[in-house]
This record gives C-alpha cells, sequence and structure tokens, in this order.
C-alpha cells in the first residue's frame, strides 16, 4: 500500500459534478505500481466513472485480496469504505458485508493469481450467489509480486520474459462468469479508456452479479513479443463487440457514435444501457451465444471486449433470500431477537 497522500491543494475553477465534487475527490493515495502499469489506468477508469456517475465516496464499499491488483483499491476512492482480506477470500468478505448491509455499493478488485488460482472457489461461489455487486479482476496473466510466473489465466504457448512456454490450459473467467449466472459479463483492456469508462459505470449501476475482466499488462514481466497480454498483443487481437454508453435515470449522458444499429436495455434501477452493435446478429441478451462466441473468436485467437451479455431482468441475492432492507446495525431488538415462536416456525421448517 501507499503512504504518500496526494497534494490537497488543486487549480479552484476544476469541473464539478452534480454533488459537487471534482474528479480528485475520487482519487486516493500515490501509487507505488510500476510506471505505465495497466493496473493504473484501471484506477483511473473508476474514479472517473464514479465521478460521472456523481457517486457519494462513502456510499462504495471496496474490497480486495492479495497482489499487485490488490493494493489499487488505495488509489482511488479514499474517502469510501475498504477491507483489503487475504489472498482469494475477498469475494466471501464482500458477500457477508453485503448480507449485512445492502445500502452500500460494492465494488470487489482482484488480480487472476486471487481469482483464478487460490480464490478460484471463492469467485465461482459469490458468482452463483448473485451477490449484488462490481468484480473487476485485473487480469495480466502473471504473479507479478513473486518475479512473473504463469499464473491460471495465462494462455497455453504464451512465452515468459526469459522465454519458458506455457504448456497449460487457461482459465477463462469470463466463460465461468457466464456458466454461473452472472447477469452483467464484460471483458475490456486497461488501455481502451473510451470502452472501459462506460462498461465499469454499467457494471456499478446493475442490480446483481456484475463481473468484468480487464485485460492489464504487466510492464515488468508480460509486455514483451510472446506474451499474449502485452499491449501490443492485445491491440492488434482486439475485438470490439460494441460501444456502450450509459444512461442514468437521473440524467442523460450521450455521445457521438457512428451509424449503425443501436440497442436499449432498462436496467432494474431504471437506468439504461445503449449498445451500438459492431458486430451483425451479436444479442448482448443471449446467454448461450455469448459463451459460443467467445469460443469462436478464441479459436480465432481474437479477445472478445465489450458488454458481452446483460440480463435486463437481473436479481440478486437479497431477493433470493428475502433479506430486510435495513443494515443490521439499525435493526432494533424487536427486529433482531424476535422470539421462541418465530425459532419455532423455523425449526419446524427444517424437519
Amino acid at each position: 500500500m501507499s503512504f504518500l497522500p496526494k497534494p490537497k491543494l488543486h487549480h479552484p475553477k476544476l469541473p464539478t459534478n452534480e454533488l459537487g465534487f471534482t474528479r480528485r475527490d475520487y482519487e486516493g493515495a500515490i501509487s507505488t505500481l510500476c510506471a505505465g502499469c495497466g493496473h493504473d489506468s484501471i484506477s483511473a477508469a473508476i474514479i472517473q466513472a464514479c465521478f460521472e456517475m456523481a457517486i457519494e465516496p462513502h456510499r462504495v464499499a471496496k474490497l480486495s485480496g492479495i497482489g499487485c491488483s490488490s493494493k489499487t483499491p488505495d488509489y482511488f476512492l479514499g474517502a469510501s469504505h475498504g477491507f483489503n482480506s487475504v489472498h482469494g477470500r475477498m469475494p466471501s468478505v464482500l458477500t457477508g458485508a453485503n448480507l449485512a448491509n445492502r445500502e452500500l455499493i460494492y465494488l470487489g478488485v482482484s488480480g487472476d493469481g486471487d481469482s483464478a488460482s487460490i480464490g478460484f472457489g471463492q469467485f465461482a461461489h459469490s458468482i452463483r450467489r448473485a451477490v449484488n455487486m462490481t468484480y473487476i479482476v485485473e487480469n495480466n496473466g502473471v504473479y507479478g509480486l513473486t518475479k512473473g510466473q504463469f499464473s491460471a489465466t495465462s494462455d497455453k504457448g504464451s512465452k515468459a520474459k526469459k522465454g519458458t512456454v506455457n504448456t497449460d490450459e487457461p482459465i477463462d473467467l469470463v466463460s465461468i462468469a457466464l456458466q454461473l449466472g452472472a447477469t452483467y459479463v464484460g471483458r475490456s483492456f486497461s488501455g481502451d479508456k473510451s470502452q472501459l469508462v462506460p462498461l465499469i459505470k454499467g457494471a456499478l449501476s446493475h442490480q446483481g452479479a456484475a463481473f468484468i475482466d480487464c485485460i492489464s499488462p504487466c510492464v515488468a514481466f508480460n509486455n514483451h513479443e510472446g506474451s499474449t497480454k502485452s499491449y501490443d498483443f492485445v491491440r492488434e487481437h482486439n475485438e470490439a463487440m460494441n460501444q456502450l454508453d450509459v444512461i442514468l435515470g437521473r440524467e442523460s449522458i450521450t455521445a457521438e457514435y457512428e451509424p449503425g444499429e443501436v440497442r436499449e436495455v432498462t436496467q432494474h434501477d431504471g437506468s439504461v444501457l445503449r449498445l451500438r452493435k459492431l458486430h451483425s446478429g451479436y444479442d448482448p441478451t443471449n446467454r448461450v451465444g455469448a459463451m459460443n462466441h467467445l469460443q469462436e473468436r478464441k479459436a480465432a485467437g481474437e479477445i472478445v471486449t465489450g458488454l458481452l451479455f446483460v440480463d435486463p431482468e437481473p436479481h440478486d441475492m437479497h431477493s433470493h433470500l428475502d433479506t430486510v432492507a435495513l443494515p443490521l446495525n439499525r435493526l432494533d431488538d424487536k427486529a433482531l431477537v424476535p422470539g421462541a415462536s418465530a425459532l419455532e416456525k423455523i425449526n419446524a421448517a427444517l424437519r
């Protein structure tokens, strides 16, 4: 983590959002990551998304595990809630916090080692339980804190910096998220801010399990010829499925687009995802179609990015469990201790 705060002085005429906050109000400490690390670009995209959506920083709970990616929550939303868990356990901590207080906006930040290796089971169960969260994996294909060994998302046949070839099949977290029922699934590239920012905005406004796999090149260990997670490789093999804009219910956000077909998908909270199709026949509301398309383009050596799937009518864990709306710390004694008769009903239902 960084212990270097950013200077509080700033230009008095910085643009503000509808809450009166400047973009600086959504920043954190000075990053200690390597210069040029894709993770810093993702942090900048999160900052911009929250600023443009006029989210109150104190309404966000940001959680992470262990790894370079899990350091990044220190670099954005300095005034929000934060918790850094042990390696791979971020999803269960986030799930517990979400159950206790559904009023916060939950943002989980993880890495390919944290989520696809030691935390793979935790990742899977948080998705299948439909936890209302934005889950971002900063995917660089290596263990950057331990000298660049292959991670579970490293593509078979890719080369390490010292020339070693990976012989293991990779785990595709996007495919897993689709299979396990995530209701908002996207993939992006840290070097594509115009795509990543609206993708994050859509995830933050989605009422359900939202997952974004963001390829984020490691400039120290995985940005060389032969790497499939390098800046050059991703730029050359990127196949963007759509251009995305987010229209919030309280205020429309517009953008200039090239001529083409437009699809609008109304979300649970009244916000609208506006998709401009770049590929004829691709339906972002077809889960099976999205899974098939991923495999087809992978076989062609392409990296599919954009909003790959969205459920227009998502449900989350609270609707499944029929939990109370109030945070647990605001419930009174009567709600917390309903009495012997309530306990008898519970026990009878388990017989």
